[in-house]
């Protein structure tokens, strides 16, 4: 789903990939930066997806989008996660949920990450959300879709 262009918020954490990630690492350098939240490392839905998008990576990266993924869970878990799974893209550890918070990823009342991928501009603006906390596949080919447009290949 494409929506109004609103700067993205920024942020700064520890990643799988060894050092910090920032989303100033991103903007301005031309690309597209897909930034997906799931809910827990090593769970069935969150391992599929996260697995897809490992696997979707070359072709994202093709069509100028990075990636980083964003869990709530310790950076040990981060990088057992992404290294049992042979990721490598940053997956960042979002353990007092502040990233989650400032991008609205948490559901009302609780404190638990709801499954949302955000596409940010290379000017640093949230150009699409797509939200399937069941579809969990579909952000995947969600962010593909978009890009493909982005491109005018779709």
């Amino acid at each position: 789903m494409k929506i109004a262009r609103t700067p993205a918020p920024a942020f700064s954490a520890p990643s799988s990939t060894g050092g910090t990630v920032s989303l100033s690492d991103y903007v301005g350098k031309g690309r597209y930066l897909v930034l997906y939240f799931y809910p827990g490392s090593f769970t069935y839905g969150c391992t599929r997806e996260t697995v897809r998008f490992r696997d979707a990576q070359a072709e994202l990266n093709a069509l100028g989008a990075d990636l980083v993924g964003v869990s709530p869970d310790a950076l040990s878990t981060q990088c057992k996660f992404a290294n049992h799974y042979m990721v490598r893209f940053p997956i960042v550890a979002d353990p007092d949920r502040t990233i989650a918070g400032a991008y609205s990823a948490l559901f009302p009342l609780l404190s638990r990450v709801q499954r949302l991928t955000f596409i940010i501009d290379p000017d640093g603006n949230i150009a699409a959300r797509f939200h399937h906390e069941l579809l969990f596949e579909k952000h995947v080919d969600d962010a593909i879709a978009f890009m493909k447009k982005v491109r005018g290949e779709a």
